[in-house]
């Protein structure tokens, strides 16, 4: 399976928030999508974290920028409306 291209993604997500907004997600595909790419956005912010804060060592800076962003992470998936 191909990774989607910015404008399929694009495509994707607006149509998935279209379908819950009409309430035409019976299978909850949209809602799954949408959850998931807003996981994945989190993610890569901690993953970009994590590779500055290996190439710099232990530099404190990078450490501070590491906690800071698992703790939004955390935060953000215990976020009510989020559904796991």
């Amino acid at each position: 399976m191909g990774t989607p291209t910015a404008e399929e993604l694009s495509t994707a997500l607006k149509e998935a928030g279209r379908m819950r907004e009409q309430g035409e997600d019976p299978h909850f595909i949209a809602k799954s999508l949408l959850n998931h790419h807003f996981r994945l956005r989190h993610l890569e912010h901690v993953h970009d974290a994590v590779i500055c804060y290996m190439r710099s060592g232990t530099d404190q800076a990078e450490h501070s920028k590491l906690v800071r962003v698992l703790e939004e992470y955390r935060r953000a998936m215990e976020h009510p409306g989020l559904s796991r």
